[in-house]
Order: C-alpha cells, then structure tokens, then sequence
C-alpha cells in the first residue's frame, strides 16, 4: 500500500535534503502517491479523518484542482490573498493579513515554487516572514511541489521555501509529483510526505495514509516508480555518464532555460510592437504558466480570431511557446491588448 520504498526514500532526499536529519532520525511518514493529485487527496483524506473539524486555506488563485479534491474530501474552504491582479505579482500585505487573522492552527495550502496558475513566487526573504508568521499562530503549512527542478532548473533552489519551514520547525505536509520535471503524466507517480514529532509517530501516521490508500486505490503503480528510483540512485552513485545520459533535459538549468528564453522573446517582441502596455510581469514571474493579465474577453478573441487557446484567466502555457510560434504570438496578443 506504500509503494516503491526505494522511490520514496530517494524522494524525500529530493525535498528534505540528502543529509536532512529528519529522514535519519525517522520522522517522515510518506507513501507513493497516485502523483500529485492523489498525494493531495491522501492528505486531504488524513486531514478530514483526523482533524474533523479543521479547514483549509487555499490562495486565491490556485490550481482549479485544489478546490475539487479538498471539496470531496468534505474539508470546509476558506481562501487567502495571494495574487495582486494590478501589479500582476504577490499581494504579500494581504496574505501576511490573512496569515495573522486566521484562527490558531489553521491548515494552509502552499505552492513550494512555481505557483500555479500565476507563476508569481515569494522571494527568499518573503518566505522567512510567511514561516515566521505561521509558526507563531501555530498553522500547519501543506506544500504542493509539483514543479521541483522545472522552475529554476536547480532542484535544491525550488526546494528553498520548504527548507525554510524546516530550519524553523515546522511540522509540515508535502505533495511531490514527477509529472512534469519527468514527464510521467501517465504513470501517475508522487508522493505524500508528513513531518513528524518522532518516529513512533511517524510509524503511526504512515499506517493510517495506508489505511486510507488501501479503499481508495489498493496500491499505486510501480513501473514509473523504477524510472524514478534508477535515476534519482543514479545521482546518488555519482554514475555521471549513466545519470547525464538518462537525465540530460531533467532538473537540469537547460529545461529552466528554455522557457525563460521564452518568456524573454515574448515580451521583448510585444514591446517591439509598441504595446503602451507593462509587460515586465513576463519575465518576473517563473514556471511553467504566465498570467497574463488578458481578460476573458481578449482570451476570446486570441481564439476566435487567431486560434491561440489558453483559458480564459489569460494564462499561458509557456510549455507551448517556440521559437516558431512566439512572433504570431506577440502579434496576436497586441492585437487584442492595444487598446486597453
């Protein structure tokens, strides 16, 4: 029910540290997860079981997906600020609001890097306070981290904000999905991580995401945990032909790179055309997605009359964005952007 052991071990190395203390002193409760959805809903579910009458605070915005699985999972919503829609960044007054406001103890849900849809990440600095804040009302802080090593290109950097929490103790959640940095979408391979107390305690809490696991879904997939685990040991037996050979586009700065060109061609090209609009936010924000700014409005009409498709939030997949296509794109976009 608990999956690959060896894809779990080797995967909390990824998010807590090589030599984190916490693996070595066995105070992680984590199972293999149906990725990072299933790692949500498992925690969703434990969260439900054992916390009854708890709630989740969830950023506004956030992955559409968040509300469903704690929504089935009969966890009650609140929201708290995140995205500042004028300045097209972080709206940290109001989150750090929120934060203080929220009765003692409250569950939030964090992007560890990445944010999606908005591509807007606190700084270094801006975590220190969030964490700051939050152990002092005592909040108990789930990272969503489904964009390790595909932000930055560094995994360890896009691992900082948990870091942060750690350093200061927090006992924490963390949704780890190989979905995207290694394309497993179809293998649906991830992984639930909590942070205990000791180990008696994480021995506990791992037999109960069992528990929950076992009606849910029996047990998870194991082809896609041995793609995992052979190249996540092949990092640690410093097999470096064997690692670059298999693992060249994955976690590596060239993946991170490419789409930041992106981001960079994207806006010099809309400034190139005269936009009288900021496009600074482009190359700001990081990720995979851009939030543009485009009104639902201006999102109809890339479709209608230039058939580029997004959603209708005006977010870009900037997974999407070539070097072919990237010139159309400016173009159609300062089209329906220009008299704004």
């Amino acid at each position: 029910m608990g999956g690959s052991v060896k894809m779990v071990e080797e995967t909390l190395k990824l998010a807590y540290g090589e030599n984190s203390d916490l693996i070595k002193d066995k105070r992680i409760a984590a199972v293999q997860a149906l990725s990072g959805t299933g790692a949500c809903r498992l925690f969703a579910d434990f969260q439900k079981r054992f916390s009854p009458d708890s709630q989740i605070y969830i950023p506004v915005p956030t992955w559409s997906n968040h509300h469903n699985i704690w929504r089935d999972a009969h966890v009650p919503q609140r929201t708290f600020h995140y995205y500042h829609p004028e300045t097209k960044g972080l709206d940290f007054a109001s989150l750090m609001d929120d934060i203080k406001n929220a009765p003692n103890g409250s569950f939030f849900l964090l992007h560890a890097c990445a944010h999606n849809p908005t591509g807007v990440d606190p700084t270094e600095e801006q975590w220190k306070e969030i964490s700051y804040q939050m152990k002092v009302k005592g909040h108990f802080a789930f990272f969503d981290m489904a964009y390790q090593g595909f932000a930055s290109g560094d995994p360890e950097r896009d691992a900082k904000s948990i870091r942060i929490f750690l350093e200061d103790g927090h006992l924490i959640g963390c949704a780890q999905s190989y979905a995207k940095n290694m394309g497993l979408y179809g293998q649906r391979i991830g992984c639930l991580s909590v942070v205990c107390e000791d180990e008696k305690q994480a021995v506990a809490v791992k037999s109960q995401l069992q528990q929950l696991a076992r009606p849910m879904y029996s047990n998870p997939p194991v082809h896609g945990a041995l793609i995992v685990s052979t190249i996540l040991v092949s990092r640690k037996i410093h097999d470096l032909e064997y690692y670059s050979a298999i693992i060249g586009s994955l976690f590596s700065q060239g993946m991170a790179d490419r789409i930041i060109g992106m981001r960079t061609t994207l806006r010099e090209n809309l400034e190139k055309l005269g936009s009288p609009l900021s496009w600074e936010h482009i190359t700001k924000q990081i990720g995979m997605f851009c939030y543009s700014g485009m009104t639902p409005e201006q999102v109809d009409r890339l479709t209608n009359e230039f058939h580029i498709y997004m959603t209708r939030n005006g977010r870009i997949s900037m997974a999407g964005v070539t070097t072919g296509n990237v010139g159309y794109l400016a173009n159609a976009i300062h089209e329906v952007t220009k008299s704004a």
